[in-house]
């Protein structure tokens, strides 16, 4: 049985799946506050909820008394982390990558208190990167790299049996990495790195790295890889990623998200992703029939008032009563907008589901309507060509459906 309070409430909601030294992290824990960092690579300028769990793993960390070092790869993102990806992602431009940093460090601190003794902290591997000498590197850290061992993590492997190939550009990622947990143990402390379970192979190097050239023992925490429980990936919906920020998905359609999870997982997301005592938690996923629909509620009212307030996660609530059960006017559903004069010319039923990110393709929208799942203004849709018109405008908006629970008024602009 642990002693830290940090590892026991983390193991008893699901975080923890991997572990360097179990027993030496648990007595560094009880000893002190310990710091410890997760990265986040601003491929967007949002995380979604694939990152939600690390967001959440920092947040105990600060709830039991501890430092949480969120690190941002202003650096590494001129990279892209290869872990099982099938092929390489697009390098991005200064700008962009400033542009979702900022968006990032918007989503962390929603989660995260950055004041007081145990305040988060943010730190950006680019300002050590960025001067870091290529030869230097290879003398100091390269030398401590086998490459038999790099060929053998599954991020890598995985990649090269799909025989994608793998850039040098690429390879060269888990170095950088490494580096990071260097750099941060000798500038802030750190002791601990955490992160999903693809990321052991990264995180049990820069272990190695700071024992072989620092002499000092760190440690690395790994949470599960989630999917649903009918195995889809966590973090995307029907409609494409399900965003932490307000401007990239409504907050009314993140509550939406997690008011329609699966019956069997409702228990262990209110675990990862609530504040809720244990108890609790264990007492809404015992609930069944048409109870778990409550659960659902509280398990979507909760997680949403954690990303964006509680009076937004209450009126998100509010807006789903009054539209499903109370049967009032569609008016507070979430809305956007399509260039009017798409709509003036006449826009096929397929097309406007996509355009309107309803679906997230044209041939999705088409699977849609041939499964018998889309409406428009409330009447089910059986022909993908119907074209639709200013004269199908209802109060100055048209109602999409998809399925029971997605609605969505778009209006031209």
């Amino acid at each position: 049985m642990p002693k830290s309070e940090f590892i026991q409430e983390a193991e008893a909601r699901g975080f923890i799946f991997q572990c360097t030294d179990m027993e030496a992290l648990d007595a560094a824990l009880t000893a002190g506050p310990v710091a410890g960092y997760i990265g986040f690579d601003p491929t967007a300028d949002s995380l979604h909820v694939g990152s939600l769990i690390q967001i959440m793993m920092l947040r105990l960390m600060q709830k039991h008394g501890h430092r949480p070092v969120a690190l941002m790869g202003g650096g590494t993102a001129r990279i892209g982390d290869p872990s099982f990806r099938e092929e390489a992602r697009q390098l991005m431009t200064e700008e962009t990558i400033a542009a979702n940093l900022r968006g990032i460090e918007g989503c962390l601190r929603q989660f995260l208190t950055f004041e007081g003794d145990t305040g988060a902290r943010l730190a950006n591997n680019a300002d050590w990167l960025d001067r870091l000498s290529y030869i230097d590197l290879l003398r100091d850290v390269g030398v401590h790299f086998s490459v038999n061992r790099m060929l053998a993590f599954d991020s890598v492997r995985s990649r090269l049996e799909r025989e994608q190939g793998l850039t040098f550009l690429e390879f060269n990622y888990s170095i950088l990495q490494s580096y990071d947990f260097r750099e941060l143990n000798r500038t802030m402390g750190v002791t601990l790195q955490m992160g999903g379970s693809d990321q052991w192979g990264n995180i049990v190097s820069g272990i190695d790295l700071v024992r072989r050239t620092d002499q000092k023992q760190v440690f690395g925490l790994t949470t599960p890889l989630l999917t649903t429980a009918s195995g889809a990936k966590m973090g995307k919906s029907a409609r494409g990623a399900v965003w932490l920020s307000a401007e990239r998905l409504p907050v009314f359609e993140y509550w939406q998200f997690w008011r329609n999870v699966e019956d069997a997982d409702v228990g262990r997301f209110l675990r990862l992703f609530t504040d809720l005592p244990l108890d609790e938690c264990d007492r809404l996923a015992a609930l069944d029939g048409a109870e778990i629909n409550e659960a659902k509620k509280i398990l979507a009212t909760e997680v949403t008032a954690l990303c964006h307030g509680r009076a937004a996660a209450e009126e998100a609530a509010e807006t789903a009563r009054r539209t499903f059960e109370a049967g009032e006017s569609p008016a507070a559903l979430p809305a956007t907008t399509i260039p009017a004069d798409l709509l003036s010319a006449g826009i096929p039923a397929f097309r406007l589901f996509a355009e309107s990110g309803m679906a997230a393709s044209n041939g999705e929208a088409r699977r849609l309507i041939r499964g018998g799942g889309a409406r428009i203004n409330d009447v089910a849709v059986k022909d993908e060509s119907l074209m639709v018109t200013p004269a199908d405008l209802v109060d100055g908006a048209i109602k999409l459906s998809s399925g029971r629970k997605h609605h969505l008024l778009v209006r031209p602009a």
